[in-house]
């Protein structure tokens, strides 16, 4: 059976904001980018005839990594009446692996985002049992969705 994750698609409040975060910021690159207009059928969410945004974002990878940016256009949906300040069951953290995050830092700073951990050292066991050492650092981006960022130091 052949499975592979290609895409998880954020559903965001600003197609465009977001769009030039995950550029400016991450260093993705935009794939896609249209009008969707819903349905009513596959998406747990909106309803038939509702216009949608879809961004699709690419990570270094041409075919895995990619990451859609789904902004509800008409009508648009309620965004969270707060900022979250932890995680919780059913939040997601995505992780992504850079050759330079004291750069991914600055950038973030330059931003303005939230940062909840600046770069440090982080040790863990890796699948096969070798201690890995990297230096990580964690951030929510603009609509609250929470990332790790690590960079993998020689052993």
């Amino acid at each position: 059976m052949n499975n592979v994750l290609k895409r998880t698609t954020l559903i965001v409040r600003d197609a465009e904001r977001s769009l030039a975060f995950y550029r400016d910021v991450l260093g993705l690159t935009v794939w896609y980018d249209d009008e969707i207009v819903l349905s009513g059928h596959g998406l747990a969410a909106g309803g038939p005839g509702d216009r949608t945004r879809l961004v699709i974002m690419q990570a270094q990878d041409p075919v895995i990594g990619m990451l859609g940016l789904l902004q509800f256009v008409v009508p648009p949906l309620a965004a969270p009446s707060a900022e979250r300040q932890r995680l919780a069951v059913g939040d997601v953290v995505f992780v992504m692996q850079t050759d330079d995050a004291d750069a991914v830092y600055r950038r973030l700073a330059d931003w303005g985002a939230r940062v909840h951990a600046a770069p440090h050292a982080f040790e863990v066991r890796g699948a096969d049992g070798q201690l890995l050492r990297m230096t990580t650092l964690s951030f929510w981006d603009p609509d609250g969705y929470f990332f790790e960022v690590n960079q993998r130091l020689a052993a």
